[in-house]
């Protein structure tokens, strides 16, 4: 044994200097997309792990990273998806999960979220619930998008995509304003 976690789902990332990172990480079987090109012999290769052990996205919390996490939940539906924050994936030379820790890489995949099965109940949240959070349409609502949804482990959004996700995953109210919450505390505390 070599003292890491085991993780059993397949990890999809999308290049060779992320497999090497996740794998400094976690004991887990990693498969790359090839960035951007993500062929039928991958997406193959997903939708037989989904059926057998599950499978977590890890892009880079970036667009391409963005694109690949759709391509792949549209193709195989009810993988699980793990988050890198931007702060935590980032150097010198740019962003990507090949720059984060091995703890928080760690840390994104024990975060990781399922979608909501589309038959339980659930609250729907909507536009008007990202205004009164001042989450869209408010002075900062960007950078405090940012924070409450890194803090929800649902990445880095646009206001739309916040939206789909804290309703994808079946987010519930006392999550999100838990979130919400901490994010005004710790605003405060900067200041």
């Amino acid at each position: 044994m070599n003292g890491k976690e085991k993780i059993h789902e397949l990890i999809v990332v999308e290049g060779r200097d992320d497999l090497v990172a996740v794998k400094r990480a976690v004991d887990a079987a990693v498969v790359i997309t090839q960035g951007l090109g993500l062929s039928d012999k991958t997406l193959a290769t997903i939708r037989a792990a989904q059926e057998r052990c599950g499978v977590i996205v890890l892009t880079d919390p970036d667009g391409p990273g963005e694109r690949i996490r759709r391509w792949v939940t549209e193709a195989v539906p009810g993988v699980r998806h793990a988050f890198m924050p931007r702060a935590q994936a980032r150097n010198g030379r740019g962003v990507g999960v090949e720059y984060a820790s091995p703890e928080a890489i760690r840390q994104a995949l024990q975060a990781a979220r399922s979608p909501q099965a589309r038959h339980a109940v659930q609250e729907v949240f909507t536009k008007a619930d990202l205004w009164n959070w001042g989450l869209d349409g408010a002075p900062g609502a960007g950078a405090r998008r940012e924070q409450v949804g890194e803090r929800l482990g649902i990445g880095r959004t646009n206001a739309k995509q916040f939206l789909q996700r804290i309703n994808h995953f079946g987010l519930s109210r006392q999550e999100i304003e838990a979130a919400l919450a901490a994010e005004q505390q710790e605003t405060r505390h900067e200041q």
